[in-house]
Parts: structure tokens; sequence; C-alpha cells
């Protein structure tokens, strides 16, 4: 069992570590902050289990669209739980200013198992993906609308988002 203090500075490292792959585009950053055989449990794409898996989606997901054209992933809130090594918290997915100032963002709470030694043995992302896809439609609907939209937005959004 961790401390509090442990827990707070294992999940600083993942909040900058996720900075630090987005920033340099380098997932396999991401997927380092997981133990060789830990889990995760992402409810639109499924379960992935060991680090080298999560590689595969994390790099999959996040350089193509949606994934790549989201700019931060602030954190709302955490709670930590010192006896079980939980730690739960809000994490907002943060698209870029589409034109006309609106703001487009998508919470998932996300559940991580702190293993010690700024390494996780589980993440859970638990959201609506529903709610994300409908999200991201708006948002590729105004960023299209102001001339934002990215070339690689346009196919997913004639497929999902109702575009032209």
């Amino acid at each position: 069992m961790g401390t509090r203090a442990e827990l707070e500075a294992g999940f600083e490292h993942y909040q900058a570590t996720v900075r630090r792959a987005h920033a340099e585009q380098d997932w396999r950053l991401f997927a380092g902050l997981f133990t060789v055989d830990a889990k995760y449990n992402e409810h639109a794409y499924g379960r992935f289990a060991g680090r080298d898996s999560i590689a595969e989606w994390a790099i999959r997901t996040m350089t193509t669209f949606p994934g790549n054209a989201m700019i931060a992933f602030p954190v709302s809130w955490a709670v930590f739980d010192t006896e079980r090594d939980w730690i739960v918290c809000e994490i907002q997915n943060v698209m870029p200013d589409p034109g006309d100032g609106t703001v487009h963002e998508s919470p998932n709470v996300t559940i991580l198992h702190y293993a010690g030694e700024n390494e996780f043995s589980y993440e859970e992302d638990v959201y609506n993906p529903t709610r994300f896809m409908q999200m991201v439609a708006g948002w590729a609907r105004v960023a299209e609308e102001h001339g934002r939209l990215p070339e690689d937005a346009r196919p997913w959004l004639a497929r999902f988002g109702g575009g032209r």
C-alpha cells in the first residue's frame, strides 16, 4: 500500500507523461507508464493486456483522427485510495478552437491501479462513446464551416458526423 504522497507523485508523473507523449507525438511514452503485464479496459476499443498491446492501441488511436486532433487532457478532479492503491479521476478530452471560439470537450472517468515506481498495473476509461462521438462531430462541423477541419478528419466526418 502506497502513501498518499506516493500515489499523488505517481499520478503527477502520469499526467506529465501524457503531456509529453502528446507534445512529442510519441505514445510509446504513455505505454511506458504501465507494467509489462498491465491490463487496460477502454469502453469503445476493448480490453488490452500487456504494455506492448497498450502501446499498439495508443499509437493507433492517438495518431489518427480524432485522437490526433485533441489538444489537452486536463484532470478535473482525483480521488486517492491509499488502502488499495487506486486513483480515480475525471479527465477532459479537449479539441482545439474550431474557429468560432467554442469549447468542445468530453469527459471520461479514469480508474488507475498504482503498482509503484511510477507504473500502473491497470487503467479503465469509463465514458459514453455516443456522447464522445457527438462532441467530435459537432466540433468537426464547426471546424469545417471555418476552414479548420484537418484533411484526415473529412472521411471521419462523412462517416460519423453527417458531413458532406
